[in-house]
């Protein structure tokens, strides 16, 4: 059993709404309530890791982001950690998954271990973040995961409540190894609205 489960934000837990900032347009996705809840139950720690780029690009503002963070909480219960990227890609920030400073800030601030902490998510930059912090990642694909995201993820699930279903049972990552050099095609253009929106909306 995991120490703790952290859940990327737009397109795992909620409806994927580019660069969203209203709280009411935050809709749970299918299975996310009963996905959380039955690790709440069995007392593993559950928190969100989000890149929230629109805040660099002007999109947003931080109190957006925190209105949603709220919205979330009401409805899918409060989380016990919350760690937001608010950089763009060319930043040069160590929190922006890919890279793992969101992983390991959400770990050091729940008092768990990097190895036993499981990070699910719907791009490769969630299962990337997760395997530079020394985490577990599950992909959890959807109809923006690129498939070179797909091939190169250690292990995937089809929907969060099978996720949640292959940690509680123990079951390993399936069987082929990601591909060596496998290329992660970036998710957001570079910073500037005149481009065009990323995929997986505010990240």
């Amino acid at each position: 059993m995991p120490e703790a489960v952290l859940f990327d934000r737009d397109g795992t837990l909620i409806a994927d709404v580019p660069y969203n900032g209203d709280p009411d347009l935050v809709t749970p996705l299918p299975g996310a309530t009963d996905a959380v809840s039955a690790l709440r139950g069995l007392g593993v720690a559950v928190g969100v890791v989000s890149n929230q780029s629109g805040v660099a690009r002007g999109l947003l503002t931080r109190q957006d982001v925190e209105a949603v963070r709220r919205r979330v909480d009401d409805l899918l219960g409060p989380f016990a950690v919350w760690a937001v990227c608010p950089h763009g890609p060319d930043d040069g920030c160590r929190c922006r998954k890919p890279a793992p400073g969101l992983v390991l800030a959400a770990c050091a601030r729940l008092g768990v271990r990097p190895a036993r902490t499981v990070v699910i998510g719907d791009i490769g930059a969630d299962v990337e973040a997760a395997r530079a912090a020394g985490a577990r990642g599950i992909l959890v694909p959807t109809p923006v995961t690129l498939p070179d995201e797909v091939e190169a993820a250690a292990e995937t699930a089809a929907g969060l409540p099978g996720a949640v279903r292959a940690i509680l049972l123990g079951a390993a990552p399936r069987s082929h190894a990601p591909r060596t050099g496998a290329v992660h095609r970036p998710h957001t253009p570079a910073p500037g609205t005149s481009e065009p929106l990323p995929r997986g909306g505010a990240r």
